[in-house]
């Protein structure tokens, strides 16, 4: 009489050890984790940022913000500023001191009205380096002045940075002669601005804008937006 043969089940093969630890939980890229806070910061940031303009029509600016980087626009606020007395004047790195404290005097505008700041480099640390120091003297609506040309981008980055501080604005371009900026400067500036809300850091440039993979739905998701900006 022939025995039965038992059969036993077949035992999966065991990984290396070397191997094992690429599937092991504490191993696992964080890329998703992090893809999800940069989410989560642009979604808050514009929801912020639209939110608070529902009300930058209904509540009076209480401040002037010149963005430099064009001596029409200092000259062009002498003007304004004379319309609204009562508003104290920031530039963000304009012309000189010297200049532009003797600009403004010749216009008539007192001199404890003016802040000259010089903190920023770029249209994204225009607003960056302002928006604490305009919102720790009560501040919580503004004029923005900017040329034409500059303005759309001036106002995606207003909408998230202000917008963050919960923090409204009114756009008063400066006429010139000039072409709009390339749509594609006022999207990058923008994804640098969320990024500034997530990280606090401004310091993403356009090639390693273009390597990351965080940022392509990002990129979308502002040029959607950019419409709005048009108006």
């Amino acid at each position: 009489m022939v025995r039965p043969v038992k059969s036993f089940p077949k035992q999966k093969r065991s990984l290396p050890r070397s191997k094992q630890k690429h599937h092991s939980p504490q191993f696992r890229s964080s890329r998703p984790r992090s893809f999800k806070f940069l989410w989560l910061s642009a979604l808050l940031a514009l929801m912020i940022g639209f939110a608070s303009q529902l009300h930058s029509y209904t509540s009076s600016p209480q401040a002037i913000l010149v963005l430099g980087g064009d001596l029409d626009r200092e000259k062009f606020a002498t003007g304004f500023a004379r319309q609204h007395p009562d508003l104290p004047i920031w530039v963000s790195s304009g012309s000189n001191p010297e200049y532009g404290e003797a600009l403004f005097a010749k216009a008539g505008i007192e001199r404890d009205r003016v802040h000259l700041d010089y903190d920023a480099v770029d249209t994204l640390t225009n607003f960056t380096t302002t928006v604490d120091k305009l919102k720790a003297q009560g501040i919580q609506s503004i004029y923005l002045i900017t040329s034409d040309y500059h303005m759309r981008r001036a106002r995606i980055i207003a909408k998230v940075v202000l917008g963050s501080r919960t923090m409204s604005f009114q756009p008063v371009p400066v006429p010139s002669d000039h072409p709009p900026e390339p749509s594609e400067k006022a999207i990058f500036d923008g994804a640098r601005a969320v990024l500034w809300v997530g990280t606090g850091s401004t310091s993403l440039t356009m090639s390693q804008a273009a390597k990351s993979q965080k940022l392509d739905l990002l990129l979308k998701l502002l040029s959607d937006k950019l419409s709005a900006a048009k108006d």
